[in-house]
């Protein structure tokens, strides 16, 4: 049999088929905002302009929570998908923890205000891009399960891809920082705030990995 290009929710309700298109828009435009926010501390500090993404971050995550209770509601009150209910409040509540990581993240550089010495600066941009490049993929991904989801694996392809060159970075930007002649202090702070980022990229393969079962399941 076919498997339908629809999930079957949408074809029953438009309001909820909305709050998930605008649920997945709050985890792109934070994964967007975490960037900026990031690449302003890098280059500034803790400035105004930082603390108002961090701001924006935060108010797209409480959004976000807002939005997936109320789906979480409608699945259970409305009696929707009974079948696949489950993996869909699931994935919502994973990727929610991705936007939690990040809002985490930046009230760590709020909080501490580490010193990023400018020769890691770079580095600590390129973990942050290829991070936000692996939530986007993943925010594509989740996008597919609900409406075309042969392309699942396309997508968290790309997830995969972008952790590993998330990986890859961290790995060198430690190495780099641990063979500088630092303070150990300064050390295990900076090598703490390049996992506070590698985190989400990790997190969101965790999602990825979610998916593909939950996409398996739907296609048998």
């Amino acid at each position: 049999m076919a498997v339908p290009r629809e999930f079957a929710l949408f074809r029953r309700t438009k309001a909820l088929e909305n709050e998930i298109d605008e649920f997945l828009d709050k985890l792109s435009e934070g994964a967007l905002s975490f960037r900026i926010a990031v690449q302003t501390y890098l280059a500034h500090g803790r400035t105004p302009a930082f603390e108002e993404k961090l701001a924006q971050v935060n108010a797209l995550e409480s959004s976000a929570d807002h939005l997936r209770r109320s789906i979480e509601i409608k699945l259970y009150s409305q009696t929707l998908i009974p079948e696949s209910r489950g993996d869909v409040l699931g994935l919502l509540e994973t990727l929610d923890s991705v936007m939690n990581l990040m809002e985490g993240a930046l009230w760590a550089f709020s909080i501490e205000t580490p010193e990023i010495p400018e020769p890691f600066r770079a580095d600590y941009n390129n973990l942050t891009d290829m991070t936000v490049h692996c939530v986007d993929a993943l925010t594509q991904s989740a996008r597919a399960f609900f409406r075309n989801i042969e392309a699942v694996a396309d997508h968290n392809h790309k997830v995969m891809f972008f952790e590993k060159e998330a990986d890859k970075i961290s790995t060198k930007l430690k190495r780099a920082v641990f063979e500088s002649s630092l303070a150990l202090p300064a050390k295990m702070q900076l090598r703490y705030f390049v996992e506070k980022i590698d985190d989400i990229a990790d997190r969101a393969e965790d999602v990825a990995d979610r998916l593909a079962i939950y996409t398996i399941k739907r296609t048998v």
